[in-house]
């Protein structure tokens, strides 16, 4: 079992990553300075160090060195990327930025230790350490992306085509797809993936600072520039920059980045002076950039210079039952993060996951059962909690499932009837001999939802029916 060393003195933190490293077979000693690792552990004796950039004391990276050899992963702030690379170049394998994310967290840790026992196998056995880290020979879970779609193995098969290139990459799809998580899969599998990934959000970044942040700047370029500054450009030499949201960059920056695509190379603002940068780019976006450039909001020069290789990100709704099986590992991590027995869904939950539209994609799905996990007070998440409006959807999908005795009756409504004539038509027909959770399972809605359209279509609802329910 290997073994880490968490150094980082917010207690919070460092208590929800060492549960997080004991619930994935690994075992975790843990300090709050470099002082207490260094009085407490022999710190070379551990398999991976996990630390803090901003420690009292010695910062994080004065660990490096008393590692001796041991892998030292960076914890950062995003203010701070620019501390993270330079940990880097001080001998850091990897740096992460907080708050981190579990899974990016868990992927780095088992990455950063695959890669160390290869080295030590490459060593005794004489072969290079970069063969047996081959990028190309990557598997499904190693770009770290659920999917069994057709449309998502079809992702796959390109991510690995396109990862070892130094190609510039355009990823497309709707918010809330995971276009991040494509771009962190090229990097990993990419000759790059030691050196840094830097991402951006264009839209997070105010118009009036996005081209000092990307590219930096020289003292008294501007008001307030006390000192000179890289850029976040520069920060990614030698490794990727992921820009998203690319569609949300101002014209003017949009000129900058097209000289570092087409001559490798930077200018700070305020300077007359450019400097070489290696870097790869992937952007992402959820507009048509195309139709952006054809009414002047997109430099069309840029457009051509990043569509050298497109992906194409499916909406979850177009990822047949993906939807379920993402549901179920959500549900798993949200039940393990906040400590609760495993929860399941109940069958009118799973019936609402696979029917609701989920405009919001797998960030959606994600909020919504991290709602009803608290929510939740029994040992069935019911779809109530999941706060999704399906009922009409589920009517429209459920109508040609109906079992015989539902579907076949000799007063079958016909075809032209509407969703709410179908749902009168149905409760008339079957409630003299259903309880109200019959008839709900039946049309594939909650009891909740059942009462409502009863309210609103004015069905009394039968003492029959009452009184079998009770």
């Amino acid at each position: 079992m290997p073994h880490i060393l968490i150094v980082e003195d917010e207690t919070i933190i460092r208590s929800a990553l060492r549960r997080l490293l004991e619930r994935n077979q690994y075992q975790v000693s843990e300090a709050g300075s470099v002082q207490e690792a260094r009085e407490r552990y022999s710190i070379p004796g551990f398999d991976l160090v996990i630390s803090d950039l901003r420690l009292p004391g010695a910062p994080g990276t004065e660990l490096i060195g008393l590692a001796a050899g041991t892998p030292v992963l960076i914890m950062t702030s995003y203010a701070s990327l620019r501390s993270a690379v330079d940990s880097m170049k001080l001998g850091a394998i990897d740096y992460i930025a907080k708050p981190f994310d579990h899974d990016e967290m868990l992927q780095a840790v088992a990455r950063i230790l695959r890669e160390r026992q290869q080295a030590r196998s490459a060593a005794s056995t004489g072969a290079p350490a970069e063969a047996a880290a081959t990028p190309s020979a990557a598997t499904g879970d190693e770009i770290g992306i659920i999917g069994n779609c057709p449309a998502m193995q079809s992702l796959f098969g390109k991510i690995r085509k396109v990862a070892p290139t130094d190609s510039t990459v355009l990823i497309q799809g709707e918010s809330g797809t995971g276009k991040e998580l494509v771009a962190r899969a090229l990097h990993n599998l990419s000759k790059r993936a030691k050196a840094p990934l830097i991402s951006v959000n264009c839209a997070a970044i105010p118009e009036s600072l996005i081209e000092s942040e990307l590219f930096g700047h020289e003292k008294g370029a501007f008001t307030g520039a006390t000192a000179g500054r890289a850029g976040l450009v520069e920060a990614a030499d030698g490794g990727t920059l992921f820009l998203d949201e690319i569609g949300e960059l101002p014209l003017e920056a949009q000129a900058r980045l097209l000289r570092v695509l087409q001559e490798g190379e930077i200018r700070r603002v305020g300077s007359v002076q450019s400097q070489k940068v290696d870097v790869r780019l992937i952007a992402a976006t959820h507009r048509d950039l195309k139709n952006l450039a054809k009414h002047g909001q997109f430099r069309e020069d840029l457009y051509y210079r990043l569509h050298v290789i497109s992906l194409h990100l499916p909406a979850l709704r177009e990822r047949e039952d993906d939807v379920l099986e993402i549901a179920q590992v959500f549900l798993q991590r949200q039940c393990a993060r906040m400590g609760r027995e495993t929860l399941q869904f109940s069958a009118e939950a799973l019936k609402g996951i696979r029917h609701y539209n989920w405009p919001g994609n797998v960030r959606e799905l994600e909020n919504a059962i991290e709602r009803a996990v608290i929510l939740c007070e029994s040992s069935d998440i019911s779809l109530d909690l999941l706060g999704i409006d399906v009922e009409l959807e589920m009517l429209d999908d459920y109508s040609h499932e109906l079992p015989p005795h539902a579907a076949g009756s000799a007063n079958e409504p016909t075809e032209d009837l509407s969703l709410e004539d179908y749902f009168q038509h149905f409760v008339l027909e079957h409630q003299d001999h259903m309880t109200e959770t019959e008839l709900a399972r039946k049309l594939g809605i909650s009891r909740k939802c059942l009462w409502e359209r009863r309210q609103r279509l004015g069905i009394p609802r039968r003492k029959s029916g009452a009184a079998a329910d009770s």
